[in-house]
């Protein structure tokens, strides 16, 4: 694909097959705001991006069809969720000898075109990326910032469009598919074993990330999360390989300026003090694992304000210091839903253990007094059998756990090795009292009978399962949903 396809959108016509998915969306913005014309497609089932697609202007067909590929049409890019052997709109692109492209290819042209910054791992890359767009907003610097998720700070968008001088966004290790995008800059946050329907193995991760880290160019910069072992292994044999690399750690083992020396969690805030900062920062989302997020934004921020001033100064460590006070999360990351009858209800998009286990830890600590329920749904077949043992043992944090049927994912087919009873038998295994109900709104009558005042209620995974905390507190403040 000619990287100029991108270069003068000026009135070019772009649809996007799939443009309801989060990152799609963002580029449609990124793309409009550019001078596109973009129209989409999409199936009729609703998401919260349909509000923003409305806001921007821009139509979607709520179908797939060969008609929706007009003459008018100059470049189709689409959800790597559909393909051009089986959806209609690629095979009319196709046969028009129109150009066609994923969604990471699209990404990849883009971080070609301008000083880009890729924010990866395991866990934490919405929430780093979403940290370092509102950072970097309050720096003013000419930025463009791609996030996997709604954010406030980016007015309720998941894009910032403030200059196209940078670019940082969130690239994803799913099938490789940050190795379309061409990096100036790398953060990762952690490595360890997931999606396990591709990689078979841990090693093949480490393998990807390695590979992701080995495409910086001469003198380029790795930020790398010193207190992950997964991350540790990957920079080791990146060492080897690089020297000319740039090595940037954070974290409570982070030799260096990012080295993170105190945390204090309290009820609502957490402050934390960097090595070489005299400021004490403070963020109001629970968890160390938020913490190291946001130290990772930081050194971000840092790198791309010495690029673009030259120099730090104190000025520029108080605007840090702000941005990160006036983040307030992102859509099901931590996401707030509202208070009602003293019963708090927050929605998280945690679907690993290892990250079940952090956030749950971080509500613990933030919420001191309040008593914990999680509502979990448990997503894929190939990642709950992969980690069965694993998801038994992170709902610690929980005063009570219930669970639903597993929510298969659209790339694979139910798995008769793996069942609902196998996880909900292993929970059972470690904590004493889980709950199971086979479909999410089956639990709304439990919960109007046991939600009181004083109660976290949490809904947690990948899955459909948010579903159940908004409708529960829209029922309670007596609104319809």
């Amino acid at each position: 694909m000619n990287d100029d396809v991108f270069h003068n959108l000026k009135n070019k016509h772009v649809h996007m097959v799939g443009i309801k998915g989060t990152g799609m969306t963002a580029l449609a913005e990124i793309l409009k705001a550019r001078g596109a014309v973009i129209t989409g497609s999409d199936s009729d089932e609703k998401f919260y991006t349909d509000n923003i697609l409305a806001e921007l202007g821009i139509p979607v067909k709520e179908y797939f069809s060969s008609g929706n590929i007009t003459g008018k049409v100059n470049l189709v890019v689409y959800s790597s969720a559909y393909s051009k052997e089986s959806n209609p709109e690629l095979i009319e692109a196709i046969k028009r000898t129109l150009p066609c492209m994923t969604y990471p290819e699209a990404l990849g042209i883009l971080s070609r075109q301008q000083n880009s910054s890729g924010i990866s791992g395991v866990h934490g890359k919405t929430t780093t990326t979403a940290i370092a767009g509102t950072i970097t907003k309050e720096l003013h610097l000419p930025v463009t910032v791609l996030a996997g998720s709604q954010v406030p700070s980016f007015e309720n968008s998941s894009t910032l469009n403030l200059g196209d001088k940078y670019f940082i966004a969130e690239t994803c290790e799913y099938q490789k598919h940050f190795l379309n995008f061409k990096p100036d800059q790398v953060i990762i946050t952690t490595v360890e074993l997931d999606h396990p329907d591709y990689f078979h193995s841990l090693e093949e991760i480490h393998t990807a990330f390695i590979e992701y880290a080995l495409s910086l160019p001469e003198k380029g910069t790795l930020i790398y999360n010193a207190d992950n072992d997964g991350t540790i292994q990957v920079i080791e044999k990146v060492k080897k390989t690089r020297e000319d690399i740039q090595f940037i750690p954070y974290g409570k083992h982070g030799q260096g300026p990012f080295q993170i020396t105190a945390i204090h969690s309290s009820a609502g805030e957490i402050r934390f003090c960097l090595k070489e900062f005299d400021e004490e920062f403070i963020l109001h989302i629970p968890g160390e694992h938020n913490v190291l997020n946001a130290s990772a934004a930081i050194a971000l921020s840092m790198v791309l304000l010495k690029k673009e001033k030259g120099e730090i100064k104190k000025d520029h460590i108080l605007a840090i210091k702000k941005g990160l006070e006036n983040f307030r999360g992102s859509r099901r990351r931590s996401e707030i839903i509202g208070e009602t009858g003293g019963i708090l209800f927050v929605d998280d998009y945690a679907h690993h253990p290892t990250a079940i286990a952090e956030t749950l830890k971080g509500y613990r600590e933030f919420f001191p007094d309040r008593m914990i329920i999680v509502d979990f749904m448990s997503h894929t077949y190939s990642r709950t059998k992969a980690l069965l043992h694993e998801f038994g043992s992170c709902f610690s944090h929980a005063d009570e756990v219930i669970l639903h049927a597993i929510y298969a994912s659209a790339r694979e087919k139910e798995n008769q090795s793996i069942r609902d009873k196998d996880l909900y038998e292993e929970v059972k295994k470690n904590h004493g009292n889980v709950l199971y109900f086979h479909d999410v709104m089956e639990a709304v009558p439990y919960l109007k009978g046991v939600l009181r005042p004083g109660i976290l209620f949490v809904t947690m995974g990948a899955g459909d399962n948010w579903k159940l905390g908004r409708y529960v507190y829209n029922m309670l403040r007596g609104v319809s949903s």
